[in-house]
């Protein structure tokens, strides 16, 4: 019998990973066997939180977890996937700008690629959960309690 594993990359930049994004994964664990969280690196993009310490809190939040993995990666969302075995990009879109992009971009990456891309839509409770917002509150000293997952 053939053993086939389904297995897909859920990129981002992750600054921070947030309560929707746990769900994300969470709820993706049900479609495929694997999942690797895959923090992109652009350099023209100002984070709150280094790279290091991005994989640490999420290497960290899955850590019993042997299906959910880490890793960055610099280039192509599609160019990582393929070199990472991943059959599928998984994605959550909380607006209809984001479906929009998300569907150009999924279009693109089935056209070069031939990576199908599985949309999940937000939890309508986390719909208002954002990396930016929480980035925002941080900055001003706020708690962000309910917006991200306690790591132990």
């Amino acid at each position: 019998m053939l053993n086939y594993s389904k297995k897909a990359i859920f990129p981002g930049t992750f600054d921070p990973f947030t309560i929707g994004h746990l769900s994300i994964v969470e709820r993706g664990l049900s479609l495929v066997d694997e999942i690797v969280v895959a923090i992109g690196i652009n350099p023209n993009k100002q984070t709150y939180f280094s790279l290091e310490q991005r994989v640490e809190m999420i290497t960290r939040l899955f850590k019993d977890n042997p299906r959910v993995s880490v890793q960055s990666y610099t280039g192509l969302t599609v160019d990582f996937a393929k070199s990472a075995g991943a059959h599928f990009i998984l994605r959550g879109i909380r607006s209809i700008n984001d479906f929009e992009n998300e569907k150009n971009t999924a279009d693109i990456n089935r056209q070069i690629a031939g990576i199908e891309t599985v949309v999940l839509f937000t939890e309508p409770a986390l719909s208002h959960v954002s990396s930016s917002t929480v980035r925002e509150l941080l900055s001003f000293g706020k708690s962000v309690n309910g917006f991200v997952p306690k790591v132990d």
